[in-house]
């Protein structure tokens, strides 16, 4: 069983995963694409009732792809999932409403007609690249390079003591 909450404001979405005692014994965890497949990331809790069960939140505007891990390396999925495929369980994502302006004072159904969306990616013109400006000139003065400086006469002999 999967219980889906409703979305925050800050736009996540709780989970909650719910496993019959009779279908795995053992521990079973919750792994997927929201916890890198991790199975120690959401290992379910064994309930009174024998149940198991873990809350996950993620991202309401996001899908998430799903499977149970059990004791012994046994896969699993959920037949509460949105649809399957080879790689599990998928969820659809939750679409996140807002009201709308125009519809204050309207029931709330009403308020929550348009789906929020993500805005349109607009092309970005690049402007063609101009020449790079020339530094500008400054005056510099130079410094005659200094000149080695040679013997003028050879070094005295060594006087015998």
């Amino acid at each position: 069983m999967i219980k889906r909450g409703k979305p925050t404001k800050n736009g996540q979405v709780k989970l909650t995963f719910t496993v019959p005692a009779d279908r795995a014994p053992g521990g079973i965890s919750l792994v997927g694409d929201f916890n890198g497949w991790n199975p120690y990331a959401h290992p379910m809790q064994r309930k009174n009732d024998g149940t198991y069960q873990v809350t996950v939140t993620v991202p309401a505007g996001e899908g998430i792809c799903f499977r149970y891990l059990a004791d012994g390396g046994v896969w699993f999925d959920d037949a509460d999932a949105d649809r399957h495929d080879h790689h599990g369980g998928h969820l659809d994502a939750i679409e996140i409403r807002i009201p709308q302006p125009e519809a204050v004072g309207k029931p709330a159904a009403a308020r929550m007609e348009e789906p929020v969306r993500e805005p349109a990616k607009e092309s970005v013109k690049v402007p063609a690249k101009t020449p790079a400006k020339a530094p500008a000139k400054t005056s510099v003065a130079r410094v005659p390079a200094k000149k080695p400086l040679a013997p003028s006469a050879p070094a005295p002999a060594p006087v015998p003591a």
